[in-house]
């Protein structure tokens, strides 16, 4: 595997980690908006091994089998940058710390599903509850995720209701209702 090429400021800085990888499916929408393959994401206040931790936690929390790693890695970007108040840095240290002492040592050599179980036994601490919060903004609302799920993000002024509002190829087909879907059909 091929070292993703690192900025000179970026390696300078050194006092965050790197979480970097392969786009797993070299086709697809995100292939098409990734300048590469690969792909790497520079932490500022988060270790290399917390980054890999928080992101195997948000896999977990909201799993989507296809889902490149470069998308999820976005809400670590996100945890990271918030990671730089004293309060919260330890909010996220104390719970990787915690995931590693559930796990006898390491985290995440643990399979999925016992990376899951221990996980899970966490749901109602304030760890498991601020990676979730965050994650379900900074995970789908960013171009990738976009791309990904088929949302075209804020398309002009036009809206959806004249512009994709019927196109949701993931649900059946309902019955038309009386007058039709969109307020300017004719009823037929």
């Amino acid at each position: 595997m091929n070292s993703p090429a690192i900025s000179r400021r970026v390696f300078l800085k050194g006092s965050g980690g790197l979480l970097a990888g392969t786009l797993a499916f070299t086709s697809g929408p995100i292939a098409l908006l990734a300048p590469s393959s690969s792909w790497a994401m520079p932490l500022d206040s988060l270790s290399t091994r917390q980054g890999e931790i928080l992101l195997a936690a948000v896999k977990h929390i909201f799993p989507h089998p296809h889902l490149e790693d470069a998308v999820y890695a976005h809400v670590v970007r996100s945890l990271d940058k918030k990671s730089e108040i004293g309060d919260f840095h330890t909010l996220l240290y104390n719970g990787i710390k915690d995931l590693d002492e559930r796990s006898g040592g390491d985290w995440l050599a643990l399979n999925n599903i016992e990376q899951l179980d221990q996980l899970s036994a966490m749901a109602n601490t304030s760890f498991f509850q601020t990676i979730r919060s965050d994650a379900v903004v900074s995970l789908y609302d960013n171009s990738l995720a976009y791309a990904h799920f088929g949302y075209g993000g804020g398309e002009g002024d036009v809206g959806y209701l004249h512009n994709g509002f019927n196109d949701l190829i993931w649900l059946p087909d309902p019955p038309k209702p009386e007058g039709g879907y969109l307020p300017n059909e004719s009823v037929s």
